[in-house]
């Protein structure tokens, strides 16, 4: 597979990563066994996939295992991304943000015993802490690169201005938001015009709509008790009847290219930015073969185009996120306190 800068870092990765995080949290009725998801990460490896992403907080803590032993053997060959910013309390369960400079670092110390590694290739903040001055958290980040524990500092969902100040004391070298032909928002609220700006890489999660856009779900689907999506409305059924009018739109230019609608998903990403690198999730191995493959779509100016004419005429109906997870993203982060922090 080909490789693509994130924006001006010098940091290249394949064209498209893995999202690690559905292979045992968030979508219960998916989570395959630990073999199982060692031995898909380890096929996206032999498959020319260097971008592997997780976070302390899916499990809690159990993806960063799972990630760790899966890439140990071929750990000089990859890209590893893991994120802070969550208080996570002794029986693990996620009771608020925080991204003080002394928890960051005891949070990098235990990612770092997780993933098996002495570093963490880019480490984001996993959602601002509106109590603390990104001057702080970027402050903190510099001196972890300094010490050699982090090598690329990265972003997740920032407001735009939390995002500029941030990348003034520490260059940000990749943006993680959500973005696919149903999730437009940083097309509106400056962030990518930011990241074109400053140089920044774009790394789109949930690139295929949470599953939806690959046309394998609709309003007869059933989504199983601990599936974070049960709680969004975008899944409800009548969203989702609604809805399929993007599935079919991606369906018809799948036609014309032999190629599904997840690949026309991702394809369509791709060629909108060059520094843009989508990471899909799933537990199949069909599925990530079939994902791969979108890099090998091309799509010219007219059928982008005829993509975005054709979109633009759909509304897509319900949220992407449940009202307290729409609060987190998008936040810009306390007044500077006076001088990056001492960590």
């Amino acid at each position: 597979m080909q490789k693509r800068e994130l924006g001006r870092s010098g940091l290249k990765v394949s064209t498209l990563g893995l999202g690690c995080m559905g292979l045992n949290s968030s979508y219960s009725s998916s989570i395959v066994s630990k073999n199982d998801g060692i031995a898909l990460i380890r096929a996206a490896v032999e498959r020319g996939v260097t971008l592997f992403d997780t976070a302390e907080v899916y499990g809690p803590f159990i993806n960063e295992e799972l990630v760790g032993e899966a890439l140990e053997p071929v750990r000089g060959q990859v890209v590893i991304a893991t994120k802070f910013g969550w208080k996570i309390d002794a029986d693990r369960k996620t009771v608020g943000v925080d991204s003080r400079p002394q928890h960051i670092r005891e949070a990098v110390e235990g990612s770092l015993k997780r993933l098996r590694t002495d570093r963490i290739d880019i480490l984001y903040q996993h959602r601002v802490d509106p109590d603390v001055p990104i001057e702080d958290v970027a402050g903190t980040v510099k001196q972890l690169i300094a010490e050699g524990k982090v090598k690329h500092f990265g972003m997740s969902e920032p407001g735009v201005q939390t995002l500029r100040r941030a990348h003034a004391v520490q260059p940000v070298t990749a943006l993680q938001n959500e973005y696919s032909l149903w999730t437009r928002d940083p097309e509106t609220n400056g962030t990518l015009q930011a990241c074109d700006e400053l140089g920044i890489g774009f790394v789109p999660f949930s690139p295929l709509g949470r599953g939806f856009l690959t046309g394998a779900m609709g309003k007869d689907t059933k989504l199983a008790e601990g599936d974070m999506r049960k709680g969004i409305s975008r899944f409800s059924p009548e969203a989702m009847e609604k809805n399929q009018a993007l599935v079919d739109l991606l369906k018809r230019v799948g036609n014309e290219k032999s190629a599904t609608p997840a690949q026309i998903a991702l394809a369509w990403l791709l060629a909108k930015r060059p520094h843009i690198v989508p990471i899909p999730g799933t537990t199949k191995l069909h599925r990530l073969e079939e994902n791969i493959g979108a890099a090998d779509v091309e799509l010219t100016e007219a059928d982008m185009r005829a993509i975005e004419s054709a979109a633009s005429e759909i509304q897509v109906e319900g949220e992407r996120y449940t009202p307290q997870q729409m609060e987190m993203v998008g936040r810009e982060s306390a007044p500077p306190s006076g001088g990056e922090s001492r960590g």
